[in-house]
């Protein structure tokens, strides 16, 4: 394992490929994924909605100091979610914890195949791709998850994205460590 926490091709034990994250070698690293990922989201369902809230309360204060005319901005509210969701996903897992606050919370974070850490474009695609797939094949594309050693979903495979078990990766990475 390298010093920015991803995997290389010559540091992982057993000179397997660095994109395989095999959940033979390191069932730790899956451990608990999907229970997790399920109250992260719940979390970041918190995070995401608290400025929605706020800007409902000020367009309808306004609307009442304005006599009506305010709450015709109510229109934004749907669009403006839909940009503040893409910006914190994207922002999120392009940040330097590959993590919303939710998976920060639950000690879970997003790599590529390779071992790399989330990126901007790969962090709002994830996010649609989760709420398009969900939108069309109903919450149950999700048992998906259950059905794969390594705990994928439908768009994680799509983006070829792998969510681990960050406090695990630590304990990998000790015993990866030739010195």
């Amino acid at each position: 394992m390298s010093d920015s926490g991803s995997y290389s091709s010559g540091a992982r034990p057993g000179g397997s490929a660095p994109h395989d994250f095999d959940p033979w070698l390191y069932p730790e690293l899956f451990r608990g994924v999907l229970t997790r990922r399920v109250f992260a989201f719940l979390i970041d369902l918190v995070v995401l909605s608290i400025p929605v809230v706020l800007a409902c309360m000020f367009i309808a204060v306004f609307g009442v100091v304005t006599l009506g005319l305010g709450w015709s901005l109510f229109w934004l509210v749907s669009p403006a979610s839909v940009i503040w969701a893409i910006v914190y996903y994207g922002a999120s897992f392009g940040g330097p914890h590959s993590a919303t606050l939710g998976m920060r919370v639950m000690d879970l974070q997003l790599r590529t195949w390779t071992g790399a850490p989330g990126y901007f474009v790969l962090g709002a695609a994830h996010a649609v791709l989760f709420w398009v797939s969900v939108s069309f094949f109903t919450p149950l594309i999700l048992l998906v998850g259950l059905f794969n050693g390594r705990r994928r979903l439908l768009h994680d495979m799509i983006l070829g994205t792998v969510v681990i078990n960050s406090s695990a990766r630590a304990e990998v990475a000790q015993s990866a460590r030739t010195y």
